[in-house]
């Protein structure tokens, strides 16, 4: 075998140990960032449960079932980003459907929020002392929020008609 021969095979070798080098790291902080997210969702759910006891005491009121839908569309979300996460582990590749659904979830608990800020902004007291700037820039950005769950809606149904089925993606993997 040549010198040039031997440097390339020592190339070749190089490269594929720091390829598999890399790609242990990032399975690694997968692994790390799984189990942050898995143990803020459980936190998150630990919260919903004292929201939970806050608002069957409070049941009169609305504020307290909004913060307790606000906590758990928070779960959900994690559960969302961990699902895609799992996803990116198993097949090796990026798959956009959960990160779609991710922002449809964040978008309407973003307007649930809104909502509720808005029906406090409508009272007599925040409307007298300038509430309407903010009220008309809620529903500006409720409309805004509006047209994005429109589109992630309208994309996650579009990914869905056009997905691969799974013997496309088998057939993909044995190829490479």
């Amino acid at each position: 075998m040549s010198f040039s021969g031997r440097i390339h095979a020592f190339e070749v070798r190089v490269r594929t140990l720091y390829c598999d080098y890399l790609s242990l790291v990032e399975v690694c902080i997968y692994v790390l960032l799984g189990t942050l997210l898995a143990v803020a969702a459980f936190l998150g759910i630990a919260g919903a449960s004292s929201l939970m006891l806050n608002a069957f005491h409070a049941w009169a009121g609305t504020e307290a079932v909004f913060d307790l839908i606000d906590r758990l569309l928070l779960v959900l979300m994690l559960l969302e980003i961990l699902h895609t996460l799992r996803i990116s582990i198993r097949s090796h590749r990026l798959v956009v459907e959960p990160f779609l659904v991710v922002g449809l979830i964040a978008s309407i608990r973003r307007t649930l929020v809104l909502t509720m800020q808005a029906e406090s902004l409508t009272s007599k007291e925040h409307w007298a002392d300038g509430g309407k700037p903010i009220f008309d820039a809620s529903m500006i950005e409720l409309c805004v929020l509006a047209l994005v769950i429109a589109v992630l809606v309208a994309a996650i149904f579009v990914m869905r008609q056009t997905k691969p089925s799974d013997d496309e993606y088998a057939h993909e993997e044995t190829a490479h």
